[in-house]
């Protein structure tokens, strides 16, 4: 990768399961993946949107953490759900970690990878202090 882009991998986040990076830093800017509610192993997480929906909140902390970022420096998320019927019950749990209110798309598809329900990424700021990595 070029040495103005960093990769960035985690444990604690979601873990890649294809060809790319959990996220990617460049200049001032993390880009995630999409993160999904599936647990260490690969395997889908069971539970309710709201679970499902904390999972992968979480999985964006993580992720942004181990860039040099938090939550609070989002500045974009793009949430992906199967089914517009999940809404009320993501927007609940979702309003919790994003209290400032990036700016968001959330649009419904017809299918994602492993059958999931949902997916989030986003874009965000590299800390002022910058990146840890």
């Amino acid at each position: 990768m070029s040495s103005d882009l960093t990769t960035v991998s985690t444990s604690e986040g979601c873990p890649a399961i294809g060809p790319y990076s959990q996220a990617v830093v460049a200049g001032p800017y993390v880009f995630l993946s999409g993160q999904i509610p599936i647990e260490s192993t690969g395997k889908p997480l069971q539970g309710s949107i709201a679970d499902k929906t904390h999972a992968c909140c979480k999985s964006v902390q993580a992720v942004l953490s181990a860039a040099g970022s938090d939550i609070s420096r989002v500045a974009k998320v793009t949430v992906f759900l199967d089914d517009m019927k999940n809404f009320a019950e993501f927007n609940a749990v979702y309003e919790t970690y994003f209290t400032h209110r990036p700016a968001r798309s959330c649009v419904a598809v017809k299918t994602l990878l492993k059958n999931l329900e949902m997916e989030i990424e986003c874009v965000a700021l590299v800390n002022a202090q910058g990146s840890r990595l």
